[in-house]
Protein backbone atom coordinates (compact mmCIF):
# COMPACT_ATOMS: atom_id res chain seq x y z
CA UNK A 1 0.00 0.00 0.00
CA UNK A 2 1.21 3.29 -0.94
CA UNK A 3 2.15 5.80 2.29
CA UNK A 4 4.84 8.45 2.77
CA UNK A 5 5.37 10.71 5.71
CA UNK A 6 4.84 14.13 7.18
CA UNK A 7 7.90 15.66 8.92
CA UNK A 8 9.16 19.20 9.70
CA UNK A 9 13.26 18.90 10.34
CA UNK A 10 15.96 21.28 9.77
CA UNK A 11 19.14 20.29 7.59
CA UNK A 12 21.82 20.20 10.84
CA UNK A 13 24.68 20.47 8.35
CA UNK A 14 23.52 22.77 6.10
CA UNK A 15 22.32 25.32 8.89
CA UNK A 16 25.91 24.62 10.29
CA UNK A 17 27.36 25.86 7.40
CA UNK A 18 25.13 28.85 6.90
CA UNK A 19 26.46 29.88 10.33
CA UNK A 20 30.04 29.20 9.65
CA UNK A 21 29.11 31.52 6.77
CA UNK A 22 27.50 34.34 8.21
CA UNK A 23 30.41 34.19 10.81
CA UNK A 24 32.94 34.57 8.59
CA UNK A 25 30.84 37.40 6.51
CA UNK A 26 30.80 39.58 9.75
CA UNK A 27 33.85 38.90 10.49
CA UNK A 28 35.00 40.38 6.80
CA UNK A 29 32.35 43.20 6.20
CA UNK A 30 33.67 46.85 6.77
CA UNK A 31 30.82 47.65 8.56
CA UNK A 32 31.98 45.33 11.24
CA UNK A 33 35.29 45.32 11.16
CA UNK A 34 36.56 45.68 14.66
CA UNK A 35 32.87 44.70 16.82
CA UNK A 36 31.98 41.56 17.77
CA UNK A 37 29.01 40.35 16.23
CA UNK A 38 29.18 36.56 15.76
CA UNK A 39 26.64 34.01 15.35
CA UNK A 40 26.66 30.87 17.83
CA UNK A 41 24.74 28.01 17.27
CA UNK A 42 23.74 25.34 19.69
CA UNK A 43 21.38 22.15 20.22
CA UNK A 44 17.83 24.52 19.04
CA UNK A 45 19.03 27.68 19.24
CA UNK A 46 21.14 29.85 17.62
CA UNK A 47 22.71 33.43 19.32
CA UNK A 48 23.29 36.63 17.57
CA UNK A 49 25.33 38.81 19.04
CA UNK A 50 26.64 42.28 18.06
CA UNK A 51 27.65 46.05 19.48
CA UNK A 52 24.44 47.45 19.09
CA UNK A 53 20.77 47.17 18.02
CA UNK A 54 21.36 48.83 14.40
CA UNK A 55 24.28 45.85 13.96
CA UNK A 56 22.30 42.83 15.59
CA UNK A 57 19.51 43.58 13.06
CA UNK A 58 22.55 43.25 10.25
CA UNK A 59 23.76 40.21 11.44
CA UNK A 60 20.13 38.66 11.39
CA UNK A 61 19.68 39.59 7.99
CA UNK A 62 22.97 38.33 6.86
CA UNK A 63 22.43 35.34 8.57
CA UNK A 64 19.00 34.72 6.96
CA UNK A 65 20.52 35.34 3.78
CA UNK A 66 23.14 32.97 4.20
CA UNK A 67 20.32 30.15 5.22
CA UNK A 68 18.17 30.86 2.60
CA UNK A 69 20.74 30.44 0.05
CA UNK A 70 21.59 26.81 1.93
CA UNK A 71 17.84 25.88 1.28
CA UNK A 72 16.89 25.56 5.20
CA UNK A 73 13.21 27.11 5.23
CA UNK A 74 12.83 30.30 7.61
CA UNK A 75 9.88 29.59 8.64
CA UNK A 76 11.48 27.37 11.67
CA UNK A 77 13.13 30.36 13.42
CA UNK A 78 11.29 31.91 16.33
CA UNK A 79 12.73 34.65 17.21
CA UNK A 80 12.61 36.21 20.59
CA UNK A 81 13.13 39.91 22.12
CA UNK A 82 16.40 41.65 21.29
CA UNK A 83 17.97 41.90 24.89
CA UNK A 84 20.59 44.39 25.79
CA UNK A 85 23.52 43.06 27.86
CA UNK A 86 25.95 44.70 29.65
CA UNK A 87 28.67 47.26 27.87
CA UNK A 88 25.80 48.37 25.27
CA UNK A 89 25.96 44.85 23.60
CA UNK A 90 22.56 43.43 21.99
CA UNK A 91 21.92 39.47 22.31
CA UNK A 92 18.83 38.23 20.06
CA UNK A 93 18.21 34.47 20.32
CA UNK A 94 16.26 32.17 17.52
CA UNK A 95 14.57 29.19 18.45
CA UNK A 96 14.77 26.46 15.97
CA UNK A 97 11.44 24.62 15.88
CA UNK A 98 11.77 20.93 14.77
CA UNK A 99 9.12 18.34 14.68
CA UNK A 100 5.35 18.18 14.13
CA UNK A 101 3.63 18.58 18.03
CA UNK A 102 1.04 16.44 18.83
CA UNK A 103 -1.62 19.60 18.52
CA UNK A 104 -0.63 20.28 14.90
CA UNK A 105 -0.61 17.09 13.96
CA UNK A 106 -4.49 16.23 15.04
CA UNK A 107 -4.88 19.60 13.66
CA UNK A 108 -3.42 18.32 10.19
CA UNK A 109 -5.14 14.91 10.85
CA UNK A 110 -8.44 16.94 10.59
CA UNK A 111 -7.53 18.88 7.33
CA UNK A 112 -6.64 15.99 5.20
CA UNK A 113 -9.87 14.15 6.44
CA UNK A 114 -12.10 16.84 5.30
CA UNK A 115 -10.66 16.74 1.89
CA UNK A 116 -12.52 13.53 1.31
CA UNK A 117 -9.80 11.61 0.20
CA UNK A 118 -9.52 7.87 0.65
CA UNK A 119 -6.74 8.18 2.90
CA UNK A 120 -6.08 7.02 6.23
CA UNK A 121 -3.62 9.56 8.54
CA UNK A 122 -1.52 8.28 11.57
CA UNK A 123 0.35 10.01 14.08
CA UNK A 124 3.59 9.02 14.72
CA UNK A 125 5.90 10.76 17.22
CA UNK A 126 6.63 13.87 15.57
CA UNK A 127 5.42 12.88 12.25
CA UNK A 128 2.62 12.03 10.45
CA UNK A 129 2.24 8.48 8.22
CA UNK A 130 -0.47 9.06 5.27
CA UNK A 131 -1.27 5.55 3.66
CA UNK A 132 -3.95 4.99 1.25
CA UNK A 133 -4.47 2.79 -2.08
CA UNK A 134 -3.94 5.60 -5.09
CA UNK A 135 -0.51 7.41 -5.73
CA UNK A 136 -2.82 10.05 -7.28
CA UNK A 137 -4.81 10.25 -3.59
CA UNK A 138 -1.43 10.72 -1.78
CA UNK A 139 -0.34 13.35 -4.39
CA UNK A 140 -3.31 15.21 -3.66
CA UNK A 141 -2.84 15.19 -0.16
CA UNK A 142 0.78 16.51 -1.00
CA UNK A 143 -0.50 19.42 -3.04
CA UNK A 144 -3.39 20.42 -0.51
CA UNK A 145 -0.47 20.77 2.59
CA UNK A 146 1.59 22.79 0.29
CA UNK A 147 -0.73 25.33 -0.57
CA UNK A 148 -2.30 25.35 3.13
CA UNK A 149 -0.61 27.21 6.00
CA UNK A 150 0.33 24.93 9.01
CA UNK A 151 2.52 27.20 10.60
CA UNK A 152 5.92 25.17 10.59
CA UNK A 153 7.53 24.42 7.09
CA UNK A 154 6.30 20.50 6.40
CA UNK A 155 8.71 17.87 4.08
CA UNK A 156 7.61 14.98 2.26
CA UNK A 157 9.72 11.76 2.40
CA UNK A 158 10.06 8.22 2.40
CA UNK A 159 7.45 8.00 -0.13
CA UNK A 160 6.72 4.25 -1.08
CA UNK A 161 4.57 2.24 -3.68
Amino acid sequence: MPSFDIVSEIDKPELGNAVHQANRELGTRFDFKGSDARVEQADKILTVFADNEFQLKQAVEVLCTKVAKRGVDLGCFKYREIEEIGGGKARQVIDLQEGISAELGRKLVKQIKDQKLKVQTAIQGEQLRVTGKKRDDLQSVIAFLRDSDAGVPLQFNNFRD
